[in-house]
């Protein structure tokens, strides 16, 4: 049997997936924590093994896409949010599969948007997305990711960045406060140091260094629980400014893609608190840019509430490079 090895792979978890050629989606897939694997070789010792025990796969894949958590057009991938390295060549002789494509983690997440069905998302305002149209896409998890899809003819082009590492821009006297605070630690402060899952923890401890309190919560999943909750006020206000910058940031990247196709957001963080999201202001901060919140009202922002979606882009992406393939 011909298969395909796909992954996503970010600074906490790494997700693969093995596939029958031309498939979207696999029978089998494997989940490990970063954390438990000191170098990205072990982890791979540790798939191989996998792969035969579990799925009885002995062959080499003929295609291989790993979709990972940093910028991936270089010949060494350094993950940005982990310790993990390693080279292309290096998974060549891993995998021992010459066809192999490394690219970036949001990239594939464009690839993925468009293999979705409605019951995939949740709408948050504005209308319906305008036809040809540019295609926004935010996310965080460990870090935060950005990306566009631009339609082409009948087709489309997927523009990966970096725009995560962007400059932290505050629009209200708290959120100054909280650039303050992580200038303070950091020295330059990005939106990644903000939006994302260490980002709400850097929240917290701002909210905490505002009213001379000290911190009681150290996780991330902690200040979201106590958000839900309603059992620590600073831990809410912390919450409230994620959602509130979020939203302008999400209002930014429409602004200067034109993304009047929509904004789609994904990654792991929001979907633990999409009803708190939902009715948060970040819709609110999103169309909040003076003589232009006319323009961004009509665009309508749609959570990914699907799960893996990495994965689905990476298989997308394999399935694109190779159109003999069928769905």
């Amino acid at each position: 049997m011909r298969w395909n090895l796909i992954a996503d792979i970010g600074g906490t978890n790494a997700r693969f997936a093995a596939l029958p050629d031309g498939q979207l989606v696999g029978e089998f897939e494997f989940h490990h924590s970063v954390l438990e694997y000191p170098a990205f070789s072990d982890l791979i010792i540790k798939l191989r093994e996998e792969l035969a025990t579990i799925a009885d796969i002995h062959t080499a894949p003929a295609s291989v896409c790993l979709a990972v958590a940093c910028p991936a057009d270089t010949e060494q991938i350094s993950f940005t949010n982990s310790h993990w390295s390693f080279t292309r060549h290096d998974l060549v002789q891993w995998l021992d599969c010459e066809q192999i494509a490394v690219i970036n983690d949001f990239e594939a997440v464009a690839h993925g948007i468009t293999a979705l069905d409605a019951a995939d998302y949740l709408q948050i305002g504005g209308e319906s997305p305008v036809p040809n149209k540019a295609i926004g896409l935010i996310g965080a998890g460990t870090g935060l990711g950005m990306a566009a899809l631009l339609p082409v003819d009948d087709d489309y082009h997927v523009l990966d960045t970096e725009g995560g590492h962007a400059d932290f821009a505050p629009v209200d006297p708290l959120q100054i406060h909280v650039l303050n605070y992580l200038r303070a630690i950091y020295g330059r402060v990005s939106l990644e140091r903000l939006l994302s899952g260490k980002g709400l923890l850097n929240l917290y401890h701002a909210m905490c260094d505002l009213h001379s309190a000290e911190p009681v919560l150290t996780l991330p999943a902690e200040v979201v629980a106590a958000s839900l909750a309603r059992t620590d006020p600073l831990a809410l206000a912390a919450l409230n400014v994620f959602c509130e910058a979020f939203g302008a940031t999400a209002g930014n990247l429409a602004l200067t893609l034109g993304a009047r196709g929509g904004v789609y957001i994904a990654g792991g963080v929001i979907p633990r608190f999409s009803e708190f999201f939902i009715a948060s202001g970040f819709r609110d901060k999103f169309e909040n840019k003076g003589r232009f919140r006319a323009y961004l009202q009509p665009i309508p922002v749609f959570l990914v509430t699907r799960d893996n979606l990495g994965l689905l882009g990476a298989a997308k992406y394999l399935q694109r490079r190779n159109p003999c393939v069928n769905s």
